[in-house]
């Protein structure tokens, strides 16, 4: 890969053409690590691009390089990065860092109020879901979508899966809400904003010696604080039902603040 510019992108339906070679390498990477769910066929991968929902790097010379793909699960409930997978001569470049970072963008673009999850074994994928805002979770708090359940059958631990009655496996599991990112910032931004209101004001005074003296004194604003959190709770109201009740038919309301 020597003096080869990588190029991250959305793919589309010019890129079909990397089907077959995107299949046969998830195939072969998963028979090496022993595990591996939801085989998919060129003409899935294919869907993905023509959709728009997939990731795919590749080189400035037309090499393919990584790809990963989006599925909805749950009426959209809930969406998952599958299929994460890097061409074995660009491995430990950063290129599996740079996919996911790519299509969790993208992912909350197309669906900004969807749970975004993941299953895997690999510590660096734990690594990357981590900086990204993915938190460890119970299979509970997953899909409970059957059709995203039967991907594991092509796993040679789906035994393990089906014993435990689909509550634990060998995988982790890993949950990005953004609901909850969303009440995790309002109440890091109640806490800065308290923390600056309290925070103490130097003021400035002539002693009768003609010294200049600092006076520390601390500035309560409640009532500010009360005006701070309805505006909050306002911006969250807004950002969860905008595309909910104005997304669909291509209409926005709009708000007045006074």
């Amino acid at each position: 890969m020597e003096n080869q510019h990588i190029i991250v992108r959305v793919a589309t339906p010019d890129d079909i053409h990397y089907s077959k070679t995107i299949t046969d390498e998830m195939e072969a990477s998963a028979k090496a690590r022993g595990t591996g769910i939801a085989k998919r066929s060129p003409s899935y991968v294919e869907l993905k691009m023509q959709e728009g929902k997939a990731v795919i790097a590749v080189t400035d010379n037309g090499d393919w390089v990584g790809f990963c793909y989006i599925e909805a699960w749950g009426h959209g409930k809930f969406v998952a990065n599958s299929g994460l997978i890097v061409n074995p001569a660009f491995r430990g470049h950063g290129v599996a860092k740079a996919i996911k970072k790519k299509i969790f963008e993208l992912s909350r673009e197309k669906y900004p109020e969807s749970k975004i999850f993941g299953l895997t074994t690999g510590l660096a994928v734990m690594k990357i879901n981590s900086e990204l805002g993915y938190e460890p979770v119970t299979y509970s708090e997953l899909t409970d979508d059957e059709e995203f359940w039967k991907g594991c059958r092509s796993c040679i631990n789906f035994d393990i899966l089906t014993s435990k009655q689909r509550k634990n496996c060998l995988c982790t599991a890993m949950l990005y809400d953004p609901a909850e990112k969303l009440k995790e910032a309002e109440e890091r931004a109640m806490a800065d904003a308290k923390a600056k209101m309290e925070a103490p004001v130097n003021q400035l005074s002539v002693t009768p010696e003609g010294q200049i003296h600092q006076e520390k004194k601390r500035r309560g604003f409640k009532g500010n604080i009360k005006l701070y959190d309805r505006w909050l709770r306002f911006k969250r109201f807004v950002l969860l039902n905008s595309k909910k009740e104005g997304g669909a038919t291509g209409t926005r309301k709009k708000f007045f603040l006074f």
